[in-house]
């Protein structure tokens, strides 16, 4: 039976400075096309399939995942970027398989406990050359993955791969443009930007965790409705809310609800005018053009401003909460521990990380692909006693 022909030609309905799929700059390893996905197609079923991406289930957004049922985890999250990020593509006559592909993976090289636990493992490989999770995200996808007999990793193609970076240390990016010259890390170096698509998935990740992190932080008892009222963006739809469903008055938690899926979406409709102005004013026709024009894909002023407001207020009143800085120091505790019980005794490492020769990095690698239930399982057998 003859070879199905590969999934080419242009993608209908995408932008001339969208990324086409069968322009890709390619993987790292060729492979033959697949017979009825394209390149970012692909990239997004691998991503699905890896075991990176089942562990995102168990680990933190801002609460743990065994303090409520219902909080955001590092993959509902994932996937709200997704939505968020393909309802804008769609619009802007972006690449939505590369924008879906992204979101997805953005978050892959996150540590056990969120933030906490990232900052821990950089201050425990300070000497050794720091932990940036959207390098570790790229390391997932370029070498930790064990999925495939020909190579290391997932084999992305470039354009995903370019936009799970959407970090990086200047010393990290020539380490990375040593190992592969004119790849993901060039534009740190010359400050060019990266594709539409994946500055769009910055922009949605920004969009999501503001407006996940009001609810979160209103389920959890943190935030109260009296406090979202001095958010002047915030408040803004719950005045609209109640001034047109004035029944909502005594329903705080519906209120709530639609006062966030307004502000959703009036940024999102922010994002795109401005965005399409943007693009029209660069002049640019290609995906290239778009890299050397600086960032297109932005709020309007008015709107970063009142949602630089709201992050601002989400950092002090609910990042810094007294009851979430107790959980960030133990959680921090837990990784410092764990990280120099593995450092004193690799024999407690899985063999696969004990083998290698850097084990600074085979335990920072080892530490950052736990959940935070199994890290907490952990430094309880390698220490005997309990955290959190």
């Amino acid at each position: 039976m003859p070879e199905r022909p590969p999934a080419t030609g242009l993608a209908t309905g995408l932008a001339p400075w969208a990324s086409h799929p069968d322009q890709t700059r390619g993987r790292r390893h060729p492979e033959v096309p697949a017979p009825t996905r394209n390149a970012f197609q692909r990239d997004r079923d691998r991503i699905v399939h890896s075991t990176a991406f089942r562990r995102l289930v168990y680990k933190t957004q801002v609460f743990l995942n065994h303090e409520g049922d219902l909080f955001r985890t590092r993959l509902t999250h994932s996937l709200e970027v997704a939505q968020l990020g393909r309802s804008i593509a769609r619009a802007l006559g972006l690449n939505e398989d590369l924008v879906e592909a992204i979101a997805l993976a953005h978050d892959l090289g996150h540590t056990p406990f969120g933030h906490a636990g990232q900052d821990a493992l950089h201050d425990c490989m300070d000497a050794h050359g720091g932990f940036e999770h959207n390098l570790q995200s790229l390391r997932v996808v370029d070498q930790l993955e064990e999925r495939y007999p020909e190579f290391d990793g997932l084999n992305l193609s470039f354009e995903t791969r370019e936009g799970i970076l959407k970090h990086c240390s200047r010393s990290n990016a020539e380490a990375l443009e040593a190992s592969e010259p004119g790849g993901v890390a060039q534009r740190f170096l010359d400050r060019t930007q990266p594709s539409l698509e994946a500055q769009l998935c910055n922009l949605a990740d920004a969009i999501a965790y503001n407006a996940h992190d009001i609810d979160d932080g209103v389920r959890s008892g943190l935030l109260s409705h009296d406090q979202m009222q001095e958010v002047p963006l915030f408040d803004h739809y719950r005045q609209q809310s109640l001034a047109e469903h004035p029944q909502l008055q005594h329903k705080p938690r519906r209120w709530l609800y639609e006062s966030t899926r307004r502000m959703l979406s009036e940024q999102v409709y922010d994002v795109i005018d401005t965005t399409r102005a943007a693009i029209a004013a660069a002049g640019v026709a290609s995906a290239d053009e778009a890299r050397r024009a600086g960032p297109l894909v932005r709020f309007s002023d008015g709107m970063k401003a009142r949602s630089g407001e709201l992050k601002k207020f989400l950092f002090t009143s609910l990042y810094r909460h007294p009851q979430v800085m107790h959980t960030t120091g133990q959680a921090q505790q837990a990784v410092r521990e764990l990280f120099a019980a593995y450092i004193e005794r690799p024999q407690e490492l899985r063999p696969e990380f004990a083998s290698r020769a850097d084990r600074h990095r085979a335990v920072a690698d080892y530490i950052a692909g736990m959940t935070d239930r199994f890290a907490l399982r952990e430094h309880e057998r390698l220490t005997g006693r309990k955290l959190l």
